[in-house]
């Protein structure tokens, strides 16, 4: 898209709301587009985990640390577990290919649709 920045941010925040899971959102179209994450992020290879699709959530909410008050949505501690910056190598409707620079995830990660359009499979490259 012309005008894009090239490297956009992604945070991954440790949810431990009715079930301990981690969120991966990526900045994209100016919102962080998010995934739930039951088992956590891979770190190698190898590893694919199911990524569920949730709502956007605002650019601003990548610094958000703390509590989400009992009876709202979401209610738990959200903690970062990495940030940092990502290039985006291929976007699709079924597919997401990223490049990411963080603290805890480096490298290559894909994301691929499944055929349910809500949950996709997460993996990091070889």
């Amino acid at each position: 898209m012309p005008g894009e920045r090239k490297t956009r941010i992604f945070v991954v925040h440790e949810h431990h709301a009715k079930h301990l899971h981690y969120d991966f959102r990526l900045e994209m179209g100016g919102v962080l587009r998010s995934w739930a994450v039951p088992k956590g992020m891979p770190l190698k290879a190898g590893i694919k985990r199911l990524a569920v699709a949730t709502e956007d959530h605002p650019i601003e909410y990548a610094d958000f640390a703390g509590v989400i008050p009992e009876g709202e949505y979401g209610a738990g501690v959200v903690k970062i577990w990495d940030k940092g910056f990502f290039i985006p190598e291929k976007v699709t409707e079924r597919e997401l290919v990223v490049r990411l620079k963080g603290e805890k995830l480096k490298g290559t990660y894909i994301l691929i649709r499944l055929k349910d359009g809500k949950n996709w499979l997460v993996f990091k490259k070889k």
